[in-house]
Formats: structure tokens, C-alpha cells, sequence
């Protein structure tokens, strides 16, 4: 009789805890996701930081956190985590009453891109795991992968970011620069009554201008062809993504460079940014802030070729007064270059730089 008593109260305290896990579990639990940095570099190491909850008299034995999570953020090794081909990220959690549980887990950036880890499905469990609840949640935990820029020595000498660029005073007169004076004359018919000197006026006792210097005014333009051959089209297979995203870190050193100069830079591709349609294009601009623009921009470049670089090239016909430099995976293909020549009648200088297999060996992740 007693072992029937005690069978008969295992089933009950089994189904009472049934009840009180998938019943009242969930709806009191707490789930917060966040991440360290929103923004970094390829290579960096970030935290995404967990924080359970547990406000109610409840022992929950376990509760698991699932969420889909792309393989280029590697996860260090930790206890109760299991990462399934590194794209399913997973967390069980046992929380006793009142208790509330923090994990921080390190998450290293293998590759540029805008990645979403806020999507995350809670499941909570009875003691013998007969039964369960879910519920799925969301969060602002978005990290935007800058792609790592090259170091200036590593760009090839031709590039025109191996020249001086910037306000350059020059033999050549470009442009009258209104901020560099380099002395003062008397006054001449026809010049700008902005320009006259009052101190200097009023020292000598006869009409005084400024004399200025003239300047180089540089705008870069970087044009990356997204396909690795002419007859390549839509998406590129991981292994031929590398080519591309040393393109994009070759570009974003040379924007970078030519922007800390003082001198604009822009940037288009027959690749579209993400979440968009079309060539992507930059203008030419400079100024403050212009470089995160520029690396915010180049993350979210998307390997994709909606259009051929042949059209990309057409529609940038009305480039002018710029240096550009094409990158690119070829250079035999007579159209595409004779769409290049069809560049250089209207700017400064075109040069196009083939990118080469042997030189992404240790700049992509």
C-alpha cells in the first residue's frame, strides 16, 4: 500500500510541477541579450553578455536559449554552451528561485558584414523533460563589422594614394586657396574687395591685398568589380568571397588615407549594399566624420552581382576631375576596357590594379 502512496504522489508532485513550469515558468522569466560594441574591426573580439531572471518562488530545472547565429562569429569554448557547425548558438540555464544568472561569452569577428543576434526562441523544461514551453523574443543586439583596412605599405605603388594628396601648394595653378596667405601687394584693378588687407592698409597708408597660394583640390574614386571573371554572375561560392573582401580592405585603405589627408574620397561597385538595389556609390566627399561613413558603408557591401561592371562603368560615364582607380579580378576582357579608356578622357588619372589570389593570403579572415 505504501509504494502505491508513493507512486501516486510521484505522479502528482510530477504533474504539479508540469503545471507550474510550462504554466507559470516562461511568462515570469527575464531574458536580456546585449552586446559590448556595436561597431568594431575583422579580428576584433567582442562580449555578447546574458542576464536571466528569475523573480518568482519557481525552481525552473532547466531553460535553453536558442538562436541562429552566422558561422563568421566564432564563440569561445564555455560550459552549458553548445554550438552546433557554428550556426547554432545554444545556452541551458537551471534557475532556483529568486536567482538571477550573467554569462559573458566571447564572440571573435571573422569577417565584415552586419551581423543580427537578437533573435532568440526561451524554452523551459519540467524535471524529467515530459514536457515544455517556448516562447520567442527579440532584441537590438546588432554588431557592424568594419572590414580591416591594409596597411598603406602593403597598397601597390601605382595606386594614386601613393602620391601626396590633400591641399598641396603647387607650381601648376589649380585652384586659388582663400586660406593660405603667403604675403600681401598693393592694390590692383579688378581685385576682390574680400581680399584687401586693412591692417596692412592702414599701416602704410595705401590700399593692401592679400596675395594666395594655389592648391590641388584631389578627389579619389574607387571602383571595385565584383566578379571574378565576365561571364560571372549572382552569388560567389565562401571560397571566392576572399578575393573580393581583400578588394574591400584594399579600398578601405586608400579611402582612409586619402580622407586623413584632407582630400575627398568615394566609392562604387556593381555590388549592391545591403538591404538595397543597384550599383553601390559613395560621391566623393571629405570632411569630419567622412571616415566611418566610409567604413560603415564598406561593411555593408553585399557579394552579390545584380549587374555587370560593364553597365556599373556606363552609368559612372559622368565621373569627371577625379583620380580613379578600378579594382578588379581581370583585365583581359577588350569591353571592359574600353570602358575604362572611356574614363580617363574625362578625369585626372584611371589605373586599374588586377587583384591577385597570392596577395589575400593573411588579410582575410
Amino acid at each position: 500500500m505504501n509504494i502505491w502512496v508513493l507512486i501516486l504522489g510521484l505522479f502528482l508532485m510530477v504533474g504539479l510541477q508540469k503545471m507550474l513550469v510550462t504554466r507559470f515558468a516562461l511568462p515570469g522569466i527575464r531574458y536580456e541579450r546585449r552586446l559590448s560594441r556595436h561597431t568594431a574591426f575583422v579580428g576584433d573580439t567582442i562580449e555578447m553578455i546574458e542576464t536571466l531572471q528569475n523573480p518568482r518562488p519557481l525552481f525552473i530545472p532547466w531553460l535553453r536559449v536558442e538562436s541562429r547565429i552566422s558561422p563568421y562569429l566564432r564563440f569561445g569554448r564555455q560550459e552549458n554552451l553548445n554550438i552546433r557547425g557554428q550556426r547554432y548558438h545554444r545556452s541551458v540555464f537551471t534557475l532556483m528561485p529568486f536567482q538571477q544568472v550573467r554569462r559573458r561569452h566571447q564572440v571573435k569577428l571573422l569577417r565584415r558584414g552586419v551581423y543580427d543576434v537578437g533573435t532568440v526562441a526561451l524554452t523551459a523544461g519540467d524535471l524529467v523533460s515530459v514536457s515544455s514551453a517556448s516562447v520567442d523574443m527579440r532584441f537590438q543586439a546588432q554588431v557592424t563589422v568594419y572590414p580591416k583596412p591594409l596597411d598603406v605599405s602593403e597598397l601597390p605603388a601605382v595606386l594614386p594614394v601613393s602620391r601626396n594628396h590633400g591641399d598641396m601648394i603647387v607650381q601648376t595653378r589649380h585652384l586659388t586657396d582663400p586660406f593660405l596667405v603667403c604675403g600681401i601687394r598693393p592694390y590692383e584693378a579688378g581685385d576682390a574687395p574680400r581680399d584687401i588687407h586693412w591692417a596692412a592698409t592702414a599701416r602704410t597708408g595705401q590700399m593692401q591685398v592679400k596675395v594666395h597660394d594655389y592648391t590641388a583640390d584631389t578627389k579619389l574614386m574607387v571602383i571595385l568589380n565584383g566578379q571574378l571573371r565576365p561571364d560571372q554572375w549572382g552569388e560567389l561560392m565562401d571560397y571566392e568571397q576572399d578575393l573580393i573582401e581583400y578588394g574591400i580592405s584594399m579600398t578601405a585603405a586608400m579611402m582612409l588615407e586619402v580622407l586623413k589627408k584632407g582630400a575627398a574620397a568615394g566609392f562604387a561597385s556593381n555590388m549592391p549594399f545591403l538591404n538595397q538595389e543597384g550599383c553601390a556609390f559613395m560621391p566623393p566627399y571629405g570632411g569630419t566624420g567622412r571616415e566611418e561613413e566610409v567604413l560603415h558603408a564598406l561593411a555593408r557591401v553585399h557579394i552579390h552581382q545584380e549587374r555587370s561592371i560593364l553597365n556599373c562603368l556606363e552609368e559612372l560615364s559622368s565621373l569627371r576631375d577625379c583620380d580613379v582607380v578600378i579594382l578588379s579580378a581581370y583585365t583581359d576582357d577588350p569591353e571592359f576596357m574600353e570602358r575604362v579608356a572611356g574614363l580617363r578622357v574625362r578625369n585626372r588619372s584611371v589605373t586599374v590594379h588586377l587583384l591577385r589570389k597570392e596577395e589575400v593570403n593573411g588579410h582575410v579572415a
